[in-house]
């Protein structure tokens, strides 16, 4: 058998999945190990072993192994895609000194290393000042030297989860530029490490011995060593290609290469993202993510807590679903559509703007969570449909900023994550947005756009655009209903809209009672 597969390797936050996908874009064989996506010391704080990372994208290829007829010397090449700003220090031996800091911890720290004077007047020029300080305080490398000043002494190679998995699986410390996503000394207009007067090596504690090499998406960056083919069953030799992160790889995975595309995703984070050569800051100064394409950037807005929402809703208040489901044997998400149903769309005037976690800008670090319109008619089916409605609206409100700020209005619209399997969520979605909304022919777009970029590295399609077109196609799409559209138009302009800007003053007085969100 030629090699005409590859395996895509998708570390998220929740799980690590091993996937063969032939060269028209179909997985045939998939395996899945579950993770505990964090544990936790002190609140706000989330960590996982990062062997435990290692070892769970072992487990997954062994399985695939043990439940595929194909054999392993069909395959090509291999690629890493990964949840984003995860980061994990080795000592000079390669091996991690500390839990990994999962990118949904919350730690700050206030002691940060001094910026010079020149730069600091430059930013208060420009009224980022505050933006700057919150990049400080977040960065997790500021954090370990201050609290853990030993650890970061014997800190040799400073890495985000795809740098370490890629070294792990080829033994150099290489990564993809597309994979460059967390509080880092990245240039993200140049697409390349920070220039040696950019301010982020005085905001950092970080040095450039510390960091990767980088290579652009589908470049070949190594081969699978003998021990990581002892540990995981791929071929020594095998080619590792550059891919890039999940929210990345999700964008080519849906089909998403024109600007006036836009591409949800219904994951852990919530996002809207289009893929553009134009460097476009949506929000000034929060710059535009690398994309899995080379030299081409996404306009991404988040929501940070976004289908994370449905998992805390199902823990909260689903346990009845849960009971029946477990009965049935099928996922509790799949009862839930009968509660979105059961509901007509604007829930009865139930208003939910989803900031359960902060902002930097849009939402600013003040941000909360906030239901309005409560009534005795409400229940927990019209909580649950205006938590789905109130993402859809932010995510509505990030394509408006999308579409002003890079003069491109987006036309359609590709949804892709675990809750594009929803179908009530397909429709509200399209419904709120005015726009057709097309699932894609698969769900693991993240890890069929890390097959894209290895297909292309490779040489097994000619190039992106060829790639994207063979190996994507749209599945169902769903049509915005007029009068469902109406009503959600309304409330999205005359309610949602106004929402917090006229909240924005009480969270700022929340926060300064209760000191939570933490200020900065």
């Amino acid at each position: 058998m030629s090699k005409e597969y590859i395996l895509a390797i998708d570390n998220g936050t929740q799980s690590v999945r091993a996937l063969l996908f032939d060269l028209r874009g179909h997985i045939v064989a998939k395996s899945q190990v579950h993770l505990e996506a964090y544990f936790s010391e002190q609140p706000g704080w989330a960590e996982h072993d990062a062997e435990g990372y290692w070892q769970a994208l072992c487990t997954a290829c062994q399985r695939l192994w043990a439940q595929s007829d194909i054999p392993k010397s069909a395959i090509a090449g291999v690629a890493v895609t990964t949840q984003r700003g995860t980061v994990i220090n080795l000592d000079k031996q390669g091996r991690p000194l500390r839990p990994a800091i999962v990118w949904l911890d919350q730690r700050r720290t206030d002691q940060v290393p001094p910026i010079n004077a020149l730069w600091r007047a430059a930013f208060k020029l420009a009224r980022v000042s505050d933006t700057i300080r919150f990049f400080s305080g977040e960065a997790e490398a500021n954090w370990i030297k201050a609290h853990q000043p030993e650890i970061w002494a014997r800190t040799d190679k400073y890495l985000l989860l795809s740098g370490y998995l890629n070294y792990r699986l080829c033994g150099d410390f290489i990564d993809s530029i597309g994979s460059q996503v967390g509080y880092i000394p990245f240039d993200y207009k140049g697409l390349k490490w920070a220039g040696s007067f950019d301010w982020k090596w005085q905001g950092l504690p970080v040095e450039r011995h510390m960091l990767p090499e980088l290579a652009a998406p589908g470049s070949i960056i190594g081969e699978i060593t003998p021990a990581a083919a002892a540990a995981t069953g791929i071929p020594a030799g095998t080619p590792l290609v550059a891919a890039a992160a999940d929210k990345a790889c999700e964008v080519i995975g849906a089909g998403c290469i024109a600007p006036h595309v836009g591409c949800l995703s219904y994951g852990t984070t919530a996002t809207i993202n289009t893929t553009s050569k134009k460097y476009v800051e949506v929000t000034p100064f929060i710059p535009p993510y690398p994309a899995a394409v080379p030299g081409a950037y996404s306009t991404e807005v988040q929501i940070f807590r976004g289908y994370w929402m449905v998992n805390w809703f199902k823990e909260q208040f689903g346990h009845l679903e849960k009971s029946v489901a477990s009965q049935q044997g099928v996922a509790p998400e799949e009862l839930f559509d009968e509660l979105v149903n059961s509901v007509p769309p604007g829930s009865m005037g139930l208003m939910l703007q989803p900031y359960w976690t902060p902002g930097i800008k849009v939402p600013g670090p003040e941000a909360k969570g906030a239901v309005i319109g409560f009534g005795d008619v409400h229940t927990r089916a019209h909580f649950y449909r205006a938590i789905l409605e109130g993402l859809a609206y932010a995510l509505r409100e990030g394509k408006e900023r999308i579409e002003q700020r890079s003069g491109v209005p987006i036309t359609e619209l590709r949804v892709s994550g675990g809750g594009s399997q929803s179908d009530a969520a397909m429709q509200l979605t399209a419904d709120i947005f005015g726009l057709p909304t097309a699932r894609p022919h698969l769900y693991e777009t993240s890890g069929l756009g890390a097959a894209i970029d290895a297909a292309v590295g490779l040489k097994l399609h000619a190039d992106f655009g060829s790639a994207i077109a063979a190996m994507t196609r749209v599945g169902r799409v769903f049509e915005p209903q007029p009068h469902h559209r109406k009503i959600y138009d309304d409330l999205y302009r005359r309610v949602y809209r106004q929402m917090y800007a006229r909240l924005q003053p009480l969270y700022k007085e929340i926060q300064k009672i209760t000191g939570y969100p933490r200020m900065h």
